[in-house]
C-alpha cells in the first residue's frame, strides 16, 4: 500500500479538480449535494450561503450545529477542504474574528482561497499544512472544527496533542468524524477506497475517545451518533471536549 498521506492527496486533489466528490461517508452519489448535506444536519440556509464549488460533499456531519462561536472569536478548522465550514464559521465570529483553514493538499487551498474571494470573506486564512503538525502559534484558537478528516490522519494522537496546544485554555472542540463501532476484517484494512472513503483509516470507538483524554481534553460529550454506510463497522459521531483553564 502507497504512503497513506499521497493516497489521501492524490484522491481529494481529484476531488478538488472536479468541483464535487463521492465523498468520505461513501454513501454518495445517490443525490444531490444539497440533498445529501441536508441528510447530514446542514440547513437549506447554511447551504446556500457559500460560494458555489465551497461545499464538496465530504462531510459527514455538521460541526457548526455543536459550535457556539461568538463574535470576534478565533476558530480552526481541520482539513478546511475548499472551505465550506469555514465560511460558515466566518459569519459567526464576525469581522472582528477570525477562521483559518489548514489542508495539505494544495489543489484545496487554491480552491478555497479563489472561494473567499468570490463570496468576499475578509476574515477568514487558509493555510497548507499537516493536521499532524499544524502551522499555528500554541494558545491562539479559542475553537477548533472539523468535518469527516481525522480518521485519515495515520497518527491520530498527534492530531489531537497539536489541536490542545493551538487551543487557548478555556478553548473547545467540536468534531464530526467517523470511528469504528467494532474491527474491520483484515481484507478491508487496506482497502484504498475505503481509506479515502473514511472508513479504513478510522479506530474503534473507544480509542477514538481515549485518544482524547491523553491528549488533555475535559468534559468529551458525544453529541450524535450515526451509523454510516458499513453500518456494521462504522459510525458517524458529533462530540465537543474542551481544554480546561489552568
Amino acid at each position: 500500500m502507497k504512503n497513506i498521506k499521497q493516497i489521501v492527496k492524490e484522491n481529494y486533489c481529484q476531488i478538488a479538480k472536479q468541483n464535487s466528490s463521492c465523498c468520505g461517508g461513501g454513501s454518495c452519489c445517490n443525490g444531490s449535494l444539497p440533498d445529501l448535506s441536508k441528510i447530514i444536519g446542514y440547513t437549506d440556509e447554511q447551504i446556500t450561503e457559500v460560494p458555489d464549488g465551497a461545499n464538496l460533499g465530504l462531510g459527514c456531519g455538521n460541526p457548526l450545529a455543536l459550535a457556539t462561536l461568538k463574535p470576534g472569536e478565533t476558530v480552526l478548522d481541520l482539513g478546511s477542504g475548499a472551505g465550506f465550514d469555514v465560511f460558515l464559521a466566518s459569519r459567526k465570529v464576525g469581522s472582528s474574528g477570525k477562521v483559518i483553514g489548514v489542508d495539505m493538499t494544495e489543489e484545496m487551498i487554491k480552491k478555497a482561497r479563489k472561494n473567499a474571494i468570490t463570496g468576499k470573506f475578509t476574515n477568514v486564512e487558509f493555510k497548507l499544512g499537516d493536521i499532524e503538525n499544524l502551522p499555528v502559534e500554541s494558545s491562539t484558537i479559542d475553537a477548533i472544527i472539523s468535518n469527516c478528516v481525522i480518521n485519515l490522519a495515520p497518527n491520530k494522537n498527534k492530531v489531537f496533542a497539536e489541536a490542545y496546544r493551538v487551543l487557548k485554555p478555556g478553548g473547545r472542540l467540536m468534531i464530526s468524524d467517523v470511528v469504528l463501532s467494532k474491527e474491520l476484517p483484515e481484507n478491508l484494512k487496506g482497502d484504498e477506497a475505503l481509506l479515502t472513503g473514511c472508513v479504513s483509516g478510522a479506530i474503534l470507538k473507544e480509542d477514538y475517545l481515549q485518544m482524547i483524554k491523553e491528549a488533555g481534553f475535559k468534559e468529551v460529550k458525544i453529541t450524535k451518533e450515526v451509523p454510516m454506510f458499513m453500518e456494521a463497522y462504522a459510525l458517524s459521531i458529533s462530540f465537543t471536549a474542551k481544554k480546561v483553564n489552568k
